[in-house]
């Protein structure tokens, strides 16, 4: 955790451990940037040495770790400066506690996918091969787009979960997004068609999508 502000820093530090993290907080950029060993960052911009952006930029450059930004600076430029210069995520103060952890959980099942993306993930007889960006149902090779490959692989980073619609545009689209959410409903239509069963994406109305193997398939 990088914030100089001790009011935020210590009771959110708190609160994550309580949650069953491991915190390590700085408070300054230049010991963010002489730390290692971490798994992820959540960085302040608002640092008393060096502006939280070229924090980020210089720890991107060196590292896939991932970042989070939690920031008083709530301008859209303001994000799209962030994202493009390495975050994972942005998160405007103040923000809920609860979807910090959510955010924060986010992060780390997708860097661990990408940890993992050397051995393909099974789920029921569906594999998916990040790394050759493959897909089989029962051995058949399915083809994908690569938009359906994406969503196909972000759902399965945490198979049973729901996840939202805006999650889903957010990490497969575009984090600014500003088309009809209607194009994720003609993709999983698309998937299902070509996984063999519509069972595989489940539909929770009025939240989102999640990937389950249908009973034929455990």
């Amino acid at each position: 955790m990088v914030e100089d502000d001790d009011a935020i820093a210590i009771p959110l530090a708190e609160g994550l451990e309580r949650e069953g993290f491991e915190i390590v907080r700085v408070a300054t950029g230049a010991d963010a940037l002489a730390a290692d060993g971490y798994d992820a960052v959540l960085l302040d911009l608002g640092l008393p040495d060096i502006d939280g952006y070229d924090v980020c930029r210089r720890l991107r450059a060196r590292s896939a770790v991932p970042i989070l930004v939690i920031s008083a600076r709530g301008d859209e430029t303001d994000r799209v400066v962030g994202l493009e210069l390495g975050a994972d995520d942005y998160l405007v103060k103040p923000f809920g506690f609860r979807e910090l952890v959510a955010r924060i959980r986010a992060v780390l099942r997708r860097r661990a996918a990408v940890l993992d993306a050397e051995i393909p993930q099974q789920v029921g007889d569906l594999e998916i091969d990040r790394r050759t960006r493959r897909v089989r149902v029962g051995g058949r090779e399915v083809q994908l787009t690569a938009r359906e490959f994406d969503l196909l692989a972000f759902l399965a980073e945490d198979p049973g979960a729901v996840l939202s619609r805006q999650e889903i545009l957010e990490h497969v689209w575009d984090p600014h997004w500003y088309g009809t959410t209607k194009t994720i409903d003609v993709h999983v239509a698309s998937l299902r068609r070509k996984l063999g069963d519509p069972g595989w994406i489940e539909t929770c109305r009025g939240v989102g999508f999640r990937l389950s193997a249908p009973a034929n398939s455990r």
